[in-house]
């Protein structure tokens, strides 16, 4: 037909291409905090891999909400309060994306590697935030990264200086210092149970752990509480009988 022609372009295959060809041919960096800032916050695709054999591990996509500096920052900081593995253990490789289609990167960059049964940390919980309370009681399984990673309570993640502490100041601070989630019982959303705020504890000695720290708050409050550490975050509470078979308990009055 004169003036007319048709022309199916496979844009989603293409880009698939293209990112596939860039991260083969790009150096990984060790997904440290530092490394982890350098990287612009925009959209994008990125992978991390473990490099003792140059495995794929995890496969992620950034939205609106968080781009590529945010999701790396994130990660770099969640390895660092894990134990059996270190920030030194992971290398990543990041793709900022001027243009994004319909299709499901992630999804089909972990259909090329295999699926999900191939990149490890995919599925696995690695991505997740705090699931919420519902979720303490849930089992690990074998090979969820909770369980192959659980969180690293021996470390001074959060430094105190001697002196005597609202039990409230402190678990605010370790809330907000800790590389993982610490989840305690509010009577509002940003209010404290009076039991923290009515008990002071004494740090008599600079470079205690997070467990020494929780154990120290744990030994000084009322009956009721209990402080306990799951595989993947701490949770305190009052009143509750519950039986964490994944948990190990810190302290209960």
């Amino acid at each position: 037909m004169p003036g007319f022609a048709e022309l199916e372009f496979d844009l989603p295959g293409a880009l698939l291409t293209a990112i596939l060809e860039r991260l083969e041919g790009m150096d990984a960096a060790d997904l440290t905090t530092a490394n982890a800032l350098t990287i612009p916050e925009e959209q994008g695709v990125y992978a991390l891999y473990l490099k003792a054999d140059n495995r794929l591990v995890y496969i992620g996509k950034t939205d609106s909400d968080a781009g590529l500096r945010h999701r790396l920052t994130r990660h770099a900081r969640k390895i660092v309060g894990r134990r059996n593995i270190d920030p030194n253990d992971v290398a990543f490789k990041a793709i900022r994306l001027f243009v994004f289609t319909a299709m499901d990167l992630e999804a089909a960059l972990i259909q090329h590697f295999g699926g999900v049964g191939a990149v490890a940390w995919n599925n696995s919980g690695f991505g997740s935030n705090d699931p919420g309370r519902k979720r303490d009681t849930s089992d690990y399984k074998a090979d969820h990264f909770d369980a192959q990673y659980p969180i690293e309570l021996d470390e001074e993640f959060v430094a105190f200086e001697p002196g005597d502490y609202p039990v409230a100041e402190i678990m605010q601070r370790l809330k907000d210092g800790l590389p993982y989630t610490l989840r305690f019982q509010r009577p509002g959303r940003k209010s404290y149970h009076a039991d923290f705020t009515n008990t002071v504890v004494t740090i008599a000695q600079p470079g205690m752990t997070a467990r020494e720290v929780l154990a120290l708050c744990g030994r000084n409050l009322p009956a009721g509480w209990h402080i306990t550490a799951l595989p993947s975050h701490i949770i305190s509470y009052k009143g509750d009988r519950n039986v964490y078979d994944h948990g190990h308990e810190i302290a209960r009055t």
